[in-house]
Formats: C-alpha cells, structure tokens, sequence
C-alpha cells in the first residue's frame, strides 16, 4: 500500500470547505480527519470513506464496495466500513465534500458508540 503526497495534498485540498481537514500517514496508507475524527481512509491513492446506516445504501445504490483486506491465518477477507469514493467525485470539490460530509457524520456516530 502506498500513498502519494500529491495525491493527499490533492484531497486535502479539495476538502478545505469542510474545514481543517488533516491526512495523516497509517498503516502504509492515509487517514483523512476532521475535528480529531478520522472520515477518510486513503490506500494505494484510492479514497474510502466512512459508511454506516445512514449512508451505505448511496455506496451501494452507485455499486461501490467496502475496502477489504487478507490477514494472515484468516480464510474471509477483512471488511472495514470504509467504501469507495465515486470516482467522478474526485474530479469535483463540491461532490467530494457531500460524500466526505456524510462520511464524518457516520465517523463522529460511530464515535458516540
């Protein structure tokens, strides 16, 4: 997994409307925050955002999947509530930051958990 520092500034950027939006370097990847509440999660220059309740079926009504990943020693793959970006939103700050708002409302919910 890596991720590009153009590629972070990028969205950082994009991302500005919401406010202090941080990308902060993980796990061999990118984690986007606003307000200490991690929304975002950035692999191999792909963004995911946070889904729960409130917003999967937009992923899933789009045909966008959760990110995943194989653990040693484990047969299923590791699902994490984290879904892919529309790509066509990627291109268009307006639309990145409709997803990336609902994204840090189902974050900061399940922060309430």
């Amino acid at each position: 997994m890596t991720v590009s520092p153009e590629y972070l500034e990028h969205l950082t950027e994009m991302l500005e409307p919401l406010g202090p939006v941080r990308a902060k370097r993980m796990f061999g990847g990118a984690g986007i925050f606003l307000d200490g509440v991690m929304f975002g999660l950035v692999v191999d220059d792909g963004l995911y955002v946070k889904a729960d309740d409130g917003n999967r079926g937009d992923f899933e009504n789009l045909g966008l999947g959760p990110f995943t990943y194989q653990k040693k020693n484990r047969e299923e793959p590791v699902q994490l509530s984290y879904f892919e970006a529309p790509a066509e939103s990627l291109d268009d700050a307006d639309e990145l930051c409709d997803w990336a708002r609902k994204a840090w409302e189902a974050a900061r919910r399940a922060a309430k958990k």
